[in-house]
């Protein structure tokens, strides 16, 4: 744990679950974190593609983080709990009990996470209904989203289908165990159910795909009682919950978020004056937060609905209430670079000199890019080097989780030049599926001029540098690096009342650190990588359709 020095009078605890860790702080009303604590969680992968997790696990590491975050602080300085975690479905079952969802029938890996893709005939069948709910999430569901892993339990677990009293999106499972109400969050509902904040459910998609048990029992297994992020639930913390977590009874508990939502929530809407920056006295509309961690997301709103071909949305109030929200993603982004960088020949030399260094392994490797670039510009060393990053399918623009990652340019070499390279291109291949994404949403409707990152990947400079540079946008950092945290108290701020609306606590608590500006006299070479970048896929395409014939 760490914590800084206390000076505010208030203060909001924010809770988030990501992948492989739950991370818990304390933020005052400015939006500085003032204690920070984080606690692993376990993952099983049974088989390829299956990955699962506890939600016993989970909410036992959330009691330990926020008993750290708030030890010794007076309790009647705070003010609000904020929750936001990874859209993985949570299976309980009619005693609100643990259920398995592995032919293993261990019933404590109840947890399918979000990175999983064992629905892939499932969501083909749904996305072959060509249903009209379809169209807010881009034209095709993907593998990652609840229908199609509600149905894959239906169909290969029918003991767990018929002992299951509730199915959760992780964040709503999160303020059910702080409240013991059952309401759901509009933006996880939304987002990844097909919910909708005009029309609500709609019966024809569940009945045509096959799980018209849901619309029986009028939805109380998915939830019929949906609440907008950041209001108060219920009577707030029980008192179980506020032991377990050591915090006071009744504490007020937000509706929760989706994570990268969070972290949108805690970077876009901060004050840009000063700054000389193109979205400086624009509409929010003009910014796009980029959440990289694991995976990365990124997150437009629009004053009218934009309809993207391969980005989810458009979702009404999903992140910004009163604003449509479009999502593109990457499935794998900070796990795609560590596996193409700890999957090297020569990882063990770069693990012993980083350690040597007292650097970590991505210090090291970016300190030994600008020992071998000579005269050139870093990025310039991939010439002949180009990498196609979706080693988990495409999600964003191209919606084919079939697709499969490629790299053009190797040579015999086996040395930590040739890592540092392959890490290189990796990075850049990334930031180049960036750019696919936002000319996709920019084709059709949105004005981004601005990058606004946050997450585990906005710590490397030359992750942020390539982004700056391969999109030709200004990338802005938050001063609290945790951004994700600070939008989950964000929620906690709201739910507490303490301000008048989500966007007046964004204003208030999200704050500017620095500000990175693409250098323009590389375009021409971007063009160029870009270029090829599409060309990648276009091969890929070619060769499974010649094998395929």
């Amino acid at each position: 744990m760490q914590r800084k020095k206390e000076a505010a009078v208030t203060y909001y605890v924010g809770v988030d679950v990501g992948s492989a860790s739950v991370r818990a702080a304390l933020v005052d009303g400015r939006g500085a974190v003032a204690a920070h604590a984080e606690q692993p969680i376990r993952i099983w992968e049974p088989q390829p593609d299956h990955y699962e997790q506890s939600s016993a696990d989970i909410w036992a590491a959330c009691c330990s983080v926020t008993k750290k975050v708030v030890s010794g602080v007076d309790a009647g300085l705070i003010r609000g709990l904020g929750f936001d975690a990874t859209c993985s479905l949570v299976v309980l079952d009619k005693q609100f009990q643990p259920l398995a969802v592995n032919s293993e029938g261990q019933n404590h890996r109840n947890v399918i996470m979000w990175m999983d893709h064992r629905a892939v005939s499932q969501v083909e069948h749904i996305n072959a209904t060509q249903h009209r709910v379809l169209s807010y999430v881009g034209g095709a569901m993907s593998v990652e989203m609840q229908p199609p892993k509600l149905l894959w339990i239906k169909e290969n677990l029918p003991d767990s289908w018929e002992k299951a009293g509730c199915f959760f999106d992780l964040p709503d499972f999160l303020s059910w165990k702080a409240t013991g109400v059952t309401a759901r969050s509009l933006c996880t509902v939304v987002c990844k159910w097909t919910y909708t904040s005009d029309r609500g459910w709609d019966d024809t998609f569940w009945e045509m795909i096959g799980l018209e048990d849901l619309v029986k029992d009028k939805y109380e297994k998915i939830g019929n009682h949906v609440l907008s992020p950041g209001e108060a639930v219920g009577k707030g913390l029980t008192p179980e919950a506020a032991k377990d977590l050591g915090l006071p009874a009744g504490l007020a508990v937000a509706a929760s978020l989706i994570d990268a939502h969070a972290g949108g929530l805690g970077v876009i809407g901060a004050d840009v004056k000063g700054h000389n920056l193109p979205c400086e006295n624009q509409p929010m509309t003009s910014r796009v937060a980029m959440i990289c961690g694991t995976s990365s997301c990124h997150m437009g709103v629009s004053d009218k609905p934009i309809f993207v071909p391969g980005v989810w949305g458009p979702y009404f109030s999903a992140m910004v209430p009163g604003l449509w929200l479009n999502e593109g993603g990457q499935s794998a982004t900070g796990k795609l670079i560590d596996h193409v960088v700890r999957g090297h020949v020569a990882f063990p030399e770069l693990q012993s000199k980083a350690a040597a260094s007292a650097h970590s392994i991505y210090t090291y490797l970016n300190s030994h890019l600008d020992l071998i670039k000579k005269s050139l510009p870093v990025g310039f060393l991939t010439v002949d080097l180009h990498v196609w990053p979706d080693f988990h399918g495409n999600r964003s623009p191209l919606t084919d989780l079939t697709l499969k990652g490629m790299v053009v340019g190797l040579t015999l070499s086996r040395g930590l030049d040739e890592l540092a390279l392959i890490y290189l291109a990796t990075i850049q291949g990334i930031a180049l599926g960036t750019r696919h994404i936002l000319e996709a949403m920019q084709v059709a409707g949105h004005d981004i001029s601005t990058l606004f990152l946050c997450g585990g990947l906005s710590k490397n400079p030359l992750f942020v540098q390539m982004h700056a540079d391969i999109t030709g946008k200004p990338v802005v950092l938050s001063e609290e690096v945790e951004s994700v945290l600070v939008g989950a108290a964000i929620l906690g701020a709201c739910a507490s009342g303490d301000f008048a609306s989500i966007q007046e606590a964004m204003a208030k608590m999200g704050k500017i650190g620095r500000v990175v500006q693409p250098n323009h006299e590389h375009r021409r070479f971007y063009d160029k990588k870009y270029e090829v970048f599409l060309k990648l896929v276009e091969h890929q395409r070619e060769y499974r359709s010649i094998m395929n014939s």
